[in-house]
């Protein structure tokens, strides 16, 4: 039994009607913006739904991830369309036609009826997909006649523009070649010329692609799915080593690679690797990879492996000594654990403490990458602070002689320390430049007297003095740092 014609129903006003109709409603004469009331009307057996556009926009932009096996640059347009820019990828199928074909018959294998053409510019596919032949490639610098015989509105009109148009006896985009510019555009607006001119390729047009547009790619496909964990780490090094090829022939790096497996039933699993430092050894990258696939769930076989690489930089070549270990540093041996640990750990959690100018000490270390470039900027020798700062500083109670004294004798942590040696005071106020003081750093009033004392027992700490006899508040003692 035929299924019924379906339609789609929101609220405007507070009167229901059809925000979208398949192709047997249409046939029946409904339409969207059409009252339900009207449409149910003229056919009973309408099965309607609630228009969702939320989940509509969640399908498309899955729909967005899945055409990345066809082109890493793929750009969402509008409500129902997607743009790909297949720019150096339609060899990978044999040409521009068989891969359209293979695109439009995935797409409907899986329920989802699509039109589609392939043109120079955005704008002249645009149109032909919707206005034009189902399929459609147009030749390289042919889209000027492929658009002469659509109707206007295959140009991305406005709708004042679009309306106008056929009153005037405009009805055919070639209608449109042979007019005055100026009088178009002072007729219609600026905005008129412009689609006519980006359909044309006569002006350039910048889409936003949903991932950024990268020519680093690379895509294998398989006669059959593979589904055995084998199979998968094997298809994931050779994607590995072909991008890696690329780069190597290129005499450039990357730090980030992606490979994702592409299961039959549409879903992608991105499994990334990233590195210390540029490279290209793809061994070395299978060996970050490979792990992570354990999490990847074949379903019913892969079908298509993809792999991007992004922060490609050039990068020379290394020439090493005769026993393979010559000219080697340290940062290029601690790299390959550093890769393993970054990747297994979380790059959030893998860092080095670096210097940075700055009076206050909860300022004056920065985390940066393991193996980034040593800062220009250093502590100041004569002021050394302790290996370890806590994060926040601790309060002690402490005893001095005198109010400007080093401390003779303190408790922390419910344990007593007497004070056999100490140096000091260094003096830290706040840094004035600032517009304003994080919670826990000087600030107004909190001048601080640094000391670095050493009790009885060889342990040696940095604690401080905050505040000024005779100021609003009493002197406060704490501990931030211990000298190891």
């Amino acid at each position: 039994m035929a299924s019924p014609p379906l339609a789609l129903l929101v609220s405007e006003r507070g009167t229901r009607r059809l925000a979208a109709v398949d192709d047997r409603a249409r046939a029946l004469g409904l339409f969207a913006g059409q009252k339900a009331a009207d449409a149910l009307a003229l056919v009973p057996d309408l099965a309607t739904f609630d228009h969702d556009p939320a989940a509509d926009r969640a399908a498309l932009e899955a729909l967005c991830d899945w055409c990345v096996r066809f082109s890493p640059a793929v750009a969402i347009d509008g409500e129902d369309g997607l743009l790909l820019d297949i720019t150096g990828t339609d060899h990978l199928w044999g040409g521009e036609g068989a891969m359209l074909v293979d695109l439009v018959a995935r797409l409907a294998r899986w329920g989802v009826p699509a039109r589609a053409a392939i043109a120079d510019t955005a704008g002249a596919a645009w149109g032909l997909a919707r206005f034009g032949e189902d399929l459609a490639v147009v030749p390289s610098g042919g889209q000027r006649q492929a658009l002469a015989d659509l109707p206007v509105a295959a140009l991305r009109l406005d709708e004042a523009a679009e309306a106008q148009l056929p009153r005037l006896g405009l009805h055919r985009v070639g209608q449109l070649y042979g007019l005055p510019r100026a009088q178009l555009a002072k007729r219609f607006g600026l905005g008129f010329t412009t689609r006519l001119d980006q359909a044309l390729g006569a002006a350039a047009e910048a889409l936003t692609f949903r991932r950024p547009a990268s020519p680093w790619f690379d895509r294998l496909a398989f006669f059959e799915p593979i589904s055995a964990p084998e199979d998968m780490a094997r298809v994931a090094a050779d994607a590995l080593a072909l991008i890696c090829a690329r780069l190597e022939a290129e005499e450039r790096g990357a730090k980030r690679f992606e490979v994702v497996l592409h299961r039959l039933d549409g879903q992608a699993f991105p499994v990334r690797a990233g590195l210390a430092r540029l490279g290209r050894d793809a061994k070395r990258l299978a060996k970050l990879v490979v792990p992570k696939l354990d999490k990847v769930d074949p379903g019913f076989g892969i079908e298509v492996v993809t792999v991007h690489a992004a922060g490609v930089e050039p990068l020379a070549a290394v020439q090493n000594g005769l026993d393979s270990t010559a000219g080697a540093g340290l940062d290029e041996t601690l790299a390959p654990l550093i890769d393993r640990l970054v990747n297994r750990l979380g790059e959030a959690r893998v860092w080095r403490a670096d210097p940075y100018e700055s009076h206050v000490p909860e300022r004056s270390v920065v985390r940066a990458a393991p193996l980034d470039p040593p800062p220009a900027a250093a502590w100041d020798p004569d002021r050394p602070r302790p290996v370890r700062l806590f994060k926040r500083p601790e309060a002690i109670t402490a005893l001095a002689k005198v109010p400007d004294d080093p401390p003779v004798f303190f408790t922390w942590r419910g344990r007593s320390h007497r004070v056999r040696r100490a140096e000091g005071p260094e003096r830290i106020a706040q840094e004035w430049w600032r517009a304003g003081v994080a919670e826990g750093e000087t600030g107004p009033g909190k001048v601080r007297d640094y000391y670095r004392v050493e009790d009885e027992a060889g342990g040696r700490y940095w604690i401080f003095r905050q505040g000024l006899f005779g100021g609003e508040d009493a002197p406060k003692w704490w501990i931030h740092g211990l000298f190891g």
